[in-house]
C-alpha cells in the first residue's frame, strides 16, 4: 500500500486530494470494493472517468471528503473534480510516472478529494484537481517524504489553514528576552511592539511578572505576539504537573523548573512537559554538582540554563560558564540547547556562544533601554542573526 497526499490552489477553488495505491487482492482492494457497493450520504464514492464509459487505468474510486448536499454540489464532484483526477492518473500512466514492473490492471486507487462548496469556476477545480492528484500520485510512488524531510521541516513548517506558526527552537543560537518588568502595558506597547521580526527571537514571560498577573499573562503576551516562542519562568519547586498545565492552558511553549526541586518533581516537570509537546526547562541556578543532579534523572530536560540571578550578578558571582562544554560532552547522546543568563551584554556574548551557550537571556539590557529596537538589533548582531527570518524566504516544496 502506497500513500500520497496534495494540497494545490486557492480558495474556494483548492483542491487538497489524500490517495492509497495497493493490490486489488489486498487492503486498498477490499476498501475499493465496500466503498463502492458501501453508499454514505452526502459521501458517495465514484468511479474516476476521463468521459462516460471511459475509465483510466488503474480504476480509480473517488470519495468526496465535504457533504454534498444538493445536484449543484455533485455536478462539481461529477464534473471537473471526477475528470480531472482521471485524466491525472492516465496521464500519469502515459508518462511512466508508475514503474514499468506494475501491471495497472493487478492495482486500484482511491483518491479523497475536497470541494468547497463555494467554489464555482470549474476550469479552477478542473487545474487544481489535475495538478493535486498528479503530484499526490507522484508522491506516492516515490514515498515522498523522507524521514529525513520530515525531521528537518517538522518544526519549520507553518500550516496554511491553521492561522498562526507553532514556534519551535531549532536554528540557534537564539536571543531571549526576559520580561521581568511588571507593567504589562509597557511590555506590550514599548518592548514586543518595537522588537524587530525575526526567527530567532524568544520571549519570557519572567518570574516578576507572573507573580503580579498570574500566568493568565501568558495570553496577553500572545496577542501581540502570536507567533513568537514563548517561555514561562515557574521556577517551579514542586506540584510540577500542576504548574506545567497552567501554563499549557494559557498557551506557553516552554516552562522553567528550579534545578533545586527534588528529583521525583523535576521528573514530573518533564515527563508532563513532554507529555503535553512543550519545552521542560531547567533553570541549575545554585545547583552545585549539575552531572550529578542530571544524572538522577529519569527524563532529560530540553534547555538547561546557567542563570547567575541578579542579586548574584551585583556581587560579582561567577557564572560557571565553563561548565557548559563538560556537560555537553557527558550528555552527547542527549539533544538539549544551553542557556545563560546573567550580566549578558553585546561585549560578553561572544564568550558566551565559544563557552557552547545556545541561546543568550537578556533582561534589563533590552526592557530598559531608551531604544528598545537598538538593543535587540545589537544582540542580534552579535549572534549573527541580523537575516530575517528564514521563513519569509523559503520555499516549500516537494523538493525543498
Amino acid at each position: 500500500m502506497l500513500i500520497g497526499e496534495a494540497l494545490l490552489g486557492t480558495a474556494p477553488e483548492l483542491a487538497h486530494v489524500d490517495l492509497l495505491i495497493g493490490s486489488k487482492d489486498g487492503p486498498v482492494g477490499k476498501a475499493f470494493a465496500q466503498g463502492l457497493t458501501t453508499l454514505s450520504a452526502g459521501h458517495t464514492p465514484l468511479l474516476a472517468v476521463i468521459r462516460p464509459n471511459l475509465p483510466p487505468k488503474p480504476h480509480t474510486l473517488i470519495v468526496p471528503k465535504v457533504t454534498v448536499q444538493n445536484m449543484e454540489q455533485a455536478a462539481k464532484i461529477f464534473g471537473p473534480a471526477q475528470y480531472a483526477v482521471a485524466k491525472a492518473v492516465a496521464d500519469a500512466a502515459e508518462e511512466g510516472i508508475f514503474p514499468k514492473d506494475i501491471n495497472l490492471d493487478d492495482i486500484v486507487i482511491i483518491a479523497s478529494i475536497f470541494i468547497h462548496p463555494e467554489a464555482k469556476d470549474f476550469r479552477k477545480l478542473y487545474n487544481y484537481n489535475y495538478g493535486a492528484t498528479k503530484l499526490a500520485l507522484k508522491r506516492a510512488l516515490t514515498n515522498y517524504p523522507t524521514l529525513e524531510k520530515v525531521i528537518y521541516d517538522k518544526d519549520r513548517a507553518r500550516h496554511p489553514i491553521m492561522g498562526f506558526k507553532v514556534p519551535r527552537l531549532w536554528r540557534p543560537p537564539y536571543l531571549q528576552i526576559a520580561l521581568d518588568i511588571t507593567s504589562i502595558n509597557r511590555i506590550k506597547e514599548m518592548i514586543i511592539k518595537e522588537i524587530p521580526k525575526s526567527d530567532r527571537l524568544i520571549l519570557e514571560a519572567g518570574t516578576p511578572l507572573i507573580k503580579k498577573y498570574g500566568v493568565r499573562v501568558l495570553r496577553e503576551l500572545r496577542e501581540v505576539a502570536p507567533d513568537m516562542f514563548i517561555i514561562a519562568d515557574l521556577k517551579t519547586l514542586d506540584v510540577s504537573k500542576v504548574e506545567v498545565d497552567l501554563a499549557y492552558e494559557e498557551t506557553a511553549d516552554a516552562v522553567v523548573c528550579a534545578g533545586l526541586a527534588t528529583t521525583e518533581s523535576i521528573n514530573k516537570f518533564i515527563y508532563e512537559a513532554k507529555r503535553l509537546g512543550i519545552y521542560a526547562i531547567v533553570d541549575l541556578m545554585n545547583v552545585d554538582d549539575i552531572i550529578g543532579k542530571l544524572k538522577t534523572l529519569d527524563g532529560f530536560p530540553d534547555v538547561l540554563i546557567f542563570h547567575r540571578g541578579i542579586d548574584t550578578e551585583e556581587a560579582g558571582g561567577k557564572s560557571r560558564w565553563e561548565l557548559i562544554k563538560e556537560i555537553k560532552q557527558e550528555f552527547s547522546d542527549k539533544k538539549f540547547l544551553v542557556a545563560v543568563a546573567g550580566g549578558i551584554r553585546p561585549g560578553n556574548t561572544k564568550d558566551a556562544l565559544e563557552k557552547g551557550a545556545d541561546i543568550v537571556i537578556v533582561g534589563r539590557y533590552i526592557t530598559q533601554a531608551r531604544d528598545v529596537e537598538k538593543s535587540v538589533r545589537d544582540f542580534l548582531k552579535t549572534i549573527g542573526a541580523e537575516e530575517p527570518a528564514v521563513d519569509h524566504y523559503r520555499v516549500h516544496s516537494e523538493d525543498g
